[in-house]
């Protein structure tokens, strides 16, 4: 009975620990673990400069075993500490863990496999609840509200470029030739898109006076393309900037760190006792 009490409380420490930023050690640890996420996607991306490869390719390797262990051994506490291994395995979090963890293992069996590490960029988003930063989420939960009450205009808008860039496209194939690098419909179609879209790489380019007027017209649709998401957006998010759906915004916004030990479920109200999707006590 002792045996199991112990268990329970050493695993109930490192819970608190790895999954909360609430003690002096889980802020220790989360910062640790900002750091040296940064510190890895550094790593990878400097492997990929052949210059600094070669001159320097032990120590970057050594670092990156030395970031990979302690991910290994993280990854192991996150399931060990908490009542349902799965629904961490499974969730999110849990399979950007264990992809940022396998790729230099296996990079001794598929070569180059390890340039994958830079998924622990994903990692990074777990800022929000290191550093608790009230006003950002607030924010992001605003925009992310925004963004779901246009989602439907913006896809319709989507829609009407898509046809369009198609319409556009086929008139163009029937309006240069081959020499002007309209060779198919779909790269007809794919010069529309980067046209419209200002984006303009000159790749391909129209040489009739018919092909450049009518690429004129579609340059200057574009202007008018790029502001209409922007504009719907703008438009809805300026609607949850207003008093009452700000906040009842806000009323969704909470600093509490707290993580369940059964079900791994984050953001449970400031003063919540128990978890709001399994209803275990809160410790």
């Amino acid at each position: 009975m002792k045996e199991s009490t112990k268990n329970s409380e050493w695993r109930h420490r490192l819970h608190e620990v790895i999954y909360e930023a609430d003690t002096k050690a889980g802020k220790v640890f989360d910062i640790l673990l900002f750091f040296l996420i940064i510190l890895s996607v550094i790593l990878v991306m400097l492997e990929s400069v052949k210059e600094i490869d070669q001159n320097h390719h032990g120590l970057l390797l050594t670092l990156e075993w030395i970031v990979t262990i302690f991910f290994t051994f993280e990854y192991i506490a996150r399931i060990i500490t908490v009542k349902k291994p799965f629904k961490y395995i499974f969730s999110f979090y849990g399979i950007i863990d264990f992809l940022s963890t396998i790729p230099l293992y296996i990079s001794y069996i598929l070569a180059g496999s390890q340039v994958l590490l830079a998924v622990r960029a994903f990692r990074l988003l777990r800022i929000f609840r290191i550093l608790k930063l009230v006003k950002f989420i607030g924010e992001a939960s605003q925009l992310k509200e925004a963004l779901k009450a246009s989602r439907a205009k913006i896809a319709v808008f989507i829609y009407v470029v898509l046809i369009l860039s198609v319409i556009m496209g086929t008139m163009m194939y029937l309006i240069e030739d081959d020499e002007a690098g309209f060779t198919s419909i779909p790269r007809s179609i794919y010069w529309t898109i980067v046209t419209l879209t200002t984006v303009g790489y000159g790749d391909i380019a129209p040489q009739t006076n018919l092909g450049q007027l009518f690429a004129t017209i579609i340059m200057i649709m574009g202007y008018g393309i790029i502001a209409v998401p922007t504009g719907i957006v703008t438009v809805e998010y300026s609607k949850y900037g207003s008093k009452g759906k700000r906040k009842k915004t806000e009323n969704l916004i909470h600093t509490n760190t707290q993580v369940c030990e059964t079900c791994t479920a984050e953001g449970h109200r400031d003063n919540a006792k128990h978890c709001y999707n399994c209803g275990d006590e809160l410790l």
